[in-house]
Formats: structure tokens, sequence, C-alpha cells
């Protein structure tokens, strides 16, 4: 997907964070090019899925690249779910019900794996609805942290 294309759905899930938690996506104030920053230098992951049946993501910010060790490309052609282990697909399916019932949750922990099957934990995570101004549901966004503590003053705002 072009930059271009991945900042206006940057932009989107943002709108849906700003309007379910009352603020934006965490960025430090003296950014020039917001959604540039979150996609391109954001120290979270920031990803998306669509609403399918079987979810695929419809995005990915570099950070969360690293994390999944996909391509751009290579995020966007498997099932969401995918991102977490067999055993542990049930426990994000409780997450996504759960996010479905509230609209957003706060503070999950869980583990998730790369594309070589190696785990990781994510902390800190944040998952909301994508929803559009009739309040259809075109997906969820996610935030989440690779480092269980680590957090610039900045993104105390959120």
């Amino acid at each position: 997907m072009s930059l271009e294309k991945n900042l206006i759905l940057l932009k989107q899930i943002d709108d849906c964070f700003l309007a379910l938690n009352g603020k934006n996506l965490p960025s430090p104030a003296n950014i020039s090019d917001r959604y540039k920053w979150l996609h391109e230098d954001a120290p979270y992951s920031i990803l998306a899925q669509n609403a399918d049946a079987e979810p695929y993501f419809i995005y990915a910010n570099k950070y969360a690249l690293s994390c999944f060790r996909y391509t751009d490309e290579e995020i966007l052609t498997f099932p969401s779910s995918f991102s977490a282990a067999i055993e542990n697909r049930h426990e994000r399916e409780l997450l996504f019900n759960k996010v479905a019932q509230d609209s957003i949750v706060y503070n999950y922990t869980g583990e998730r794996v790369d594309k070589y099957k190696n785990s990781f934990i994510i902390h800190d995570t944040i998952v909301w609805q994508l929803e559009n101004t009739i309040g259809d549901v075109w997906g969820q966004g996610a935030l989440f942290w690779r480092e269980e503590k680590q957090r610039p003053d900045w993104y105390f705002d959120v």
C-alpha cells in the first residue's frame, strides 16, 4: 500500500480512537507531520483489522511490522488471528468479544507470534472499534507496546 493510502487509513483509525478515547493516538507535541511520524517513527505498534468474519490486517505501522517481522505486503495477506499462536487464539477472541461489547478495551497484555513463530508479549494494549459516522463497524484498531514499562512522558496524555 502506498504511503499516502497508509496515512489516510491511519487518520481514520486515529479519528475512531479520538471518538472513543477523547484523545488522539499519542505523539509528542512538536511533531510537524503527525501521521507520518505515527506510521514511520512511533515507538509503539498501531494495527487495524477489517470486520470480516475472518478478519485480515488492513494496516500496520513500521513498529508493528518490526514486531511481527513481516513486510507491509505480507501482513495484509493473512488472517489477523494468526498473530497469536494456536493455543492463544481463544484468549485473543475473548478480547475482541469484549471490544465488540465495550467499544474500547484498555491494558490488555498477551502473547503474540512473529512470522517465524517466535513468541513475544504485548503490553498496555488498547483495542477499539473502528466505526463510520453512522455507527457501522468496519474493523478494530490496536495500539501496543513491546516493552513492559518504558513509556515517554508524552504518552501519558492518553
